[in-house]
């Protein structure tokens, strides 16, 4: 049986940089497919790019929940894998890949059912309403097929194999955006289908790559292979739901929380929805440099802490999150410069042209605390501490977004005192994040055998 070719713990900024650019361009791939989603619809109108919007937070919801066990698996992978206990780390790929899959069918059931419903829930105009429910259907039937990829990526990568995913996911963000256009205004014999052609070609092409990338790791054809013989732990799952738990729940009250403020956007209308829509998918560029940063800091406080190097799992940690907030603070001062031209690239009308340049200069403000969630979340989670993101994620969405929004919104201030409650919500989570990182608690979280 295969092992790790060497149990030596390197923890320095090159390590750090070397798992973290793959998954960088990974995010990127992933962050350009929806970014050409909604240019594709910008030219079917504003009501269209709002139904993209709407239903990409419906696709990020069920995928939140995904990240919970994606977020255990890496840290028990990467344990296992410094440990060289491989056995365990294929027994957690193969329980996780399960567990994922029933995961994304059961959360299916109400995305494919009652479309509309869901879309409904943002207070939109009727048009932009049966737009998204349109969209959201289509991406619904093909949940399956994102859960498997998300988890074979997250299982390469805890063994530090970062590039396989990112080949898979280039080919993937070319069939995705090649199928969206065709299905969106048709192509010779290919009929237009609009905003539901989009999501339905964009699913069907990630899905045939997604079912290559599945046999590829049925044959043994990875670092890390199928068990022999195939089998569920129950220990396992019980290991796996205790520290995915808490980060389901994080992500799942992310995702409803951005919902709830993507509702308390639209009282100010389509334009000023669409102009948020718009400000976060050209946002998402250099946030997932962040998130980069982030999964390469899990896999190697995981993998050290597994090897028993403790002191080099925290030198990983302040390293990355160094090169995190020197790369984000440049990528803020570059999305500031540049906010008009990208505003105007993707949309004409002059008011959400506005709008979207307003909401990108307070986001780039945010940026280098997002550093700091990113990097010192993602130690936290490789540690398997997952409680305490927790508790900073439900401190700055409540006390920092949602509850100053509402309170603006009831006193009839502006959507302006709207985009800026975000910077507050991203100071709170770094302080606590900082907070707890520095009183070395997370060094001290045992993850137990599954029996």
């Amino acid at each position: 049986m295969p092992v790790p070719s060497s149990n030596k713990p390197i923890s320095t900024s090159r390590s750090v940089w070397r798992l973290a650019w793959p998954t960088i361009i990974s995010n990127l791939l992933f962050t350009t497919v929806g970014f050409m989603q909604i240019k594709i619809v910008a030219e079917l109108g504003t009501s269209s790019v709002a139904a993209v919007t709407t239903g990409q937070r419906i696709f990020f919801l069920v995928q939140a929940l995904l990240m919970g066990v994606s977020v255990a698996t890496t840290a028990l992978i990467a344990r296992s894998w410094g440990a060289r206990d491989v056995r365990k780390a294929e027994l957690v790929s193969w329980t996780s890949l399960a567990m994922s899959v029933v995961l994304a069918a059961v959360v299916s059931i109400p995305v494919v059912l009652a479309p509309g419903a869901l879309a409904g829930l943002f207070g939109l105009d009727a048009e932009t309403t049966a737009l998204a429910a349109s969209y959201i259907f289509w991406l619904g039937l093909f949940n399956v097929f994102a859960a498997v990829n998300m988890m074979l990526g997250t299982v390469l990568r805890a063994t530090g194999d970062v590039m396989t995913p990112l080949w898979f996911l280039l080919f993937s963000s070319v069939l995705n955006v090649l199928f969206a256009y065709l299905l969106a205004f048709g192509v010779g014999p290919v009929p237009q289908y609009g905003v539901g052609g989009v999501a339905l070609g964009s699913s069907a092409g990630a899905a045939l790559v997604t079912t290559a990338f599945f046999i590829a790791w049925w044959r043994g054809l990875f670092n890390l292979k199928p068990p022999r013989p195939l089998s569920v732990d129950r220990g396992m799952i019980r290991q796996i739901t205790s520290i995915g738990g808490p980060a389901v729940l994080e992500q799942g009250i992310v995702q409803v929380a951005f919902l709830v403020f993507f509702a308390i956007v639209a009282h100010f209308g389509t334009v000023a929805y669409a102009a948020y829509g718009i400000g976060i998918t050209l946002v998402a560029f250099p946030i997932v440099i962040g998130f980069g940063f982030g999964i390469a800091t899990a896999t190697l406080v995981g993998q050290q802490l597994g090897a028993g190097q403790v002191e080099l799992a925290v030198l990983a940690v302040t390293r990355s999150l160094r090169m995190c907030l020197v790369a984000m603070v440049l990528l803020s001062i570059l999305l500031a410069w540049f906010a008009e031209d990208l505003a105007r690239f993707m949309i004409k009308d002059p008011e959400a042209i506005h709008l979207t340049v307003v909401f990108m200069y307070i986001i780039a403000l945010a940026q280098p605390f997002m550093a700091f969630e990113f990097t010192l979340g993602g130690a936290l989670r490789g540690a398997g501490d997952t409680r305490f993101p927790l508790i900073a994620t439900l401190c700055g969405i409540f006390l920092g977004r949602l509850i100053p929004a509402s309170i603006f919104l009831l006193l009839g201030l502006s959507v302006y005192w709207i985009f800026a409650v975000m910077l507050s919500d991203y100071v709170i989570k770094a302080v606590l994040l900082l907070h707890r990182f520095r009183s070395r608690k997370w060094l001290e979280v045992k993850l137990g055998a599954a029996n």
